[in-house]
């Protein structure tokens, strides 16, 4: 949750601006309270707009990247309803569905805190964990919780042992779902739906909309409401490029990278856990202190690689995106995208890992021809073109950028993403902290290795 703090003198000044505050909503107080306690005031716009949504009791549907504030935007207004209805203790009251255990923890951490002066329960299920702990949300799971916040896979497995009773839940979220059905859990999702009453509250929340969550949403949702938020761009301090290349040689690439840029506090992000394993192996090979992250680890396995990773010991993390959602580390100096995402929102968040906290980073994409449309595409997200880096003569020829392959009779550009159709060719850049925009941007005949 992203909220402005407010200081003392401006608590007691007139308010002058239109910016929704906590307070001007129907929640609980003891929920105002927490919010104050922590220090928040002022809603981001997903919160000021799902609020009102959610305690009016209406289905909804909730586009917003990561970082928006989502989860404080369906957690304050269910567990002020909960608690004002008076609902019952020995039941399930509220399922939030998550794709990862790490968002699992996060959301329970969060209930905790908004909840702090209300007589609340939550129970966090996941995989990945001892005998001990599947015998406590065994436990937690048949005398009730509040809010029961849960993998979809893990929640199955309990549902089809036969001792959890949803009947009684009275709100049913999904968050990130479309990364839940990136990860196969469609099945999974709707089998739990089949257990839930019909007459509940059900939110759903995504950073994008393919046709897949709108089947999704079809299924589950009554007459939602729909809320929309234009996805922010990259922070201005992130300084971005791209290199043109084939695929044959993006390995080569990388190597290049990493003995051009510093290697600490580095992320890289592959298409595929196959790709992750590769790179991984390839970047030890030469003696980089590397290490791969997916979903192919077992929990401990990731928790261990996050907390070496977190600890300095590792400096170089091959990630997915399915993973992705879990790194929050301040002080990342350079993500690198190995393969091109398919969405601008996706690109957004992975860049986003650099340069947080006012801190300055880097962001380097591997472009190959069969990738340049998805990038043109990203481009044209961005408004700008992303500069190109030009590599040393060893690695050949730099191909041609052409992002609008589709072209009609005459050579006019066919798409929609056509904003640069009339430029010459792609701009060029060599990276260099520093350096004059102006002067970086005409020096095209300087490569990055000359920032070694």
């Amino acid at each position: 949750m992203s909220q402005t703090k407010a200081s003392p003198s401006e608590k007691s000044a007139p308010r002058f601006y239109d910016k929704m505050r906590f307070e001007d909503f129907d929640l609980n107080p003891s929920v105002l309270d927490a919010l104050d306690s922590m220090g928040f005031e002022d809603c981001t716009p997903i919160q000021e707009q799902a609020i009102p949504v959610v305690l009016s009791g209406r289905d909804l549907i909730g586009i917003a990247q990561t970082g928006t504030g989502k989860t404080a935007a369906y957690l304050l207004p269910v567990i002020s309803r909960l608690y004002d209805d008076n609902a019952p203790t020995d039941s399930i009251n509220c399922v939030v569905m998550a794709p990862t255990r790490e968002l699992a923890q996060q959301i329970d951490h969060q209930v905790e805190g908004f909840g702090y002066y209300l007589d609340l329960s939550s129970l966090p299920i996941y995989g990945g964990t001892d005998g001990v702990t599947y015998a406590q949300q065994q436990r937690g799971l048949k005398e009730g919780a509040d809010i029961v916040i849960a993998t979809p896979g893990r929640l199955l497995a309990h549902l089809q042992m036969g001792y959890v009773d949803l009947s009684k839940v009275k709100y049913f979220i999904l968050d990130e779902a479309d990364r839940m059905l990136d990860m196969g859990f469609y099945d999974d999702i709707m089998k739990v739906v089949g257990h839930l009453p019909e007459d509940r509250v059900t939110l759903l929340f995504s950073a994008t909309m393919p046709p897949k969550i709108r089947k999704l949403a079809s299924n589950v949702l009554k007459n939602p409401q729909e809320i929309r938020l234009a996805p922010s761009r990259p922070a201005d301090n992130i300084e971005q490029a791209a290199i043109l290349c084939d695929e044959c040689i993006k390995n080569r690439i990388l190597t290049h990278l990493f003995t051009t840029y510093p290697t600490k506090r580095v992320i890289v992000f592959a298409s595929s856990k196959i790709k992750c394993r590769e790179l991984a192996r390839e970047l030890k090979k030469l003696k980089l202190n590397a290490a791969e992250i997916h979903s192919d680890l077992d929990q401990a396995e990731r928790d261990k690689v996050m907390l070496d990773f977190r600890a300095g010991n590792i400096d170089i993390l091959v990630a997915t995106d399915i993973v992705s959602r879990g790194i929050d580390i301040d002080d990342i100096t350079m993500v690198v995208n190995y393969d091109v995402p398919r969405e601008a929102e996706d690109y957004v968040h992975r860049i986003g890992r650099t340069a947080r906290a006012g801190a300055e980073g880097r962001a380097v994409t591997l472009v190959s021809k069969s990738d340049q449309r998805f990038f043109g595409r990203i481009e044209h997200f961005l408004r700008k073109e992303v500069p190109k880096l030009n590599l040393p003569e060893e690695f050949g020829p730099t191909p041609q950028y052409n992002p609008n392959p589709c072209t009609r009779r005459g050579g006019k550009t066919k798409g929609r993403h056509s904003y640069n159709r009339h430029r010459g060719a792609p701009s060029t850049k060599t990276v260099g902290k520093g350096a004059p925009n102006n002067k970086r941007r005409h020096e095209s005949n300087k490569t990055i290795a000359n920032k070694k």
